[in-house]
């Protein structure tokens, strides 16, 4: 198996055995194979999984081979959760929601879309720091994207203390913000502060966000490369802190370098990336994902 395939391997495709697969842009750091084959393997389903370097404008076409070439399923990672939105045959309530894609099950030449993000994130946060996302106050740093819009839905699923969407747009923050509000209409004693807003991407307005947060979230794709500058200000990060990177390439980000400075509990994206995995294989399989097989794999 070739380390990723492209369109043109698509295009004449002869891996049979490959029927499921991650698509992304860029693709190569992903860790999403080495778990799904082991739960492949475990679960005596004699099929591989494999990566996908497939650019924006060769996403349709790249779903519709997939679809013909008879795979079960594909996972999508960064640029592509909220295009492939308007590409599918079908969708549910929670990647409607979401307005984002993140696993895809193909039936005949039907697309069917949703979104195991939030559900994969909110047992990842448990998993980390032992809280559940209903019982803090949580700061969201890139709600425009695809993960980010997941998380901050399933924030306001689980009725959390607070929610603060940031966004280098600040209007994509605050169009979210005004899309989950009815889902922090009851009363909380919090003191001077709204239990849900959207705040631009500011330090003085961050730095008063985050004394009144519990969980700090990067939900954007700075950290990926050495080139990247930091997602924010050491100094604003504290010990009272849990902070949790989304990304898991590097393991130890910058951020997490930061927190752990600052004297806060960080982890990074990989509990995340095992959790929405396991809830991916069930909706193609329909039957549990071995978990602890996938873990094992990806530690």
């Amino acid at each position: 198996m070739k380390d990723f395939y492209t369109l043109a391997d698509l295009e004449k495709w002869d891996e049979r055995e490959i029927r499921l697969g991650v698509i992304g842009d860029p693709v190569a750091h992903s860790r999403s194979p080495q778990m799904m084959n082991a739960a492949l393997q475990h679960c005596g389903l004699q099929m591989q999984y494999a990566r996908f370097q497939i650019a924006p404008d060769e996403l349709e076409q790249a779903l519709e081979l997939f679809a013909s070439h008879k795979f079960v399923g594909v996972n999508l990672t960064v640029p592509h959760k909220v295009s492939a939105l308007g590409l599918m045959t079908e969708t549910d309530d929670v990647a409607r929601e979401a307005g984002a894609i993140n696993t895809v099950r193909f039936e005949g030449e039907k697309r069917i879309g949703s979104n195991t993000d939030g559900l994969g994130f909110a047992r990842a946060i448990h998993q980390e720091f032992s809280v559940d996302l209903r019982d803090l106050r949580v700061l969201l740093l890139g709600a425009g994207g695809g993960a980010g819009r997941a998380i901050a839905r399933q924030c306001a699923i689980e009725g959390c203390e607070r929610l603060v969407l940031v966004n280098r747009t600040f209007a994509k923050a605050r169009e979210l913000a005004d899309e989950l509000r009815s889902s922090f209409q009851e009363a909380r004693v919090l003191g001077p502060v709204a239990r849900l807003e959207a705040v631009e991407w500011k330090e003085a307005a961050l730095r008063f966000q985050i004394a009144n947060a519990d969980l700090l979230v990067n939900a954007t794709s700075l950290g990926m490369k050495r080139s990247d500058p930091p997602v924010l200000a050491a100094s604003l990060l504290a010990p009272h802190l849990m902070v949790y990177d989304t990304i898991y390439t590097p393991a130890r980000t910058v951020l997490m370098q930061a927190a752990a400075e600052a004297g806060a509990r960080a982890a990074n994206g990989l509990s995340m990336l095992l959790h929405q995995g396991a809830l991916s294989f069930e909706t193609w399989f329909d039957r549990d994902a071995p978990i602890e097989v996938m873990r094992a794999a990806l530690l």
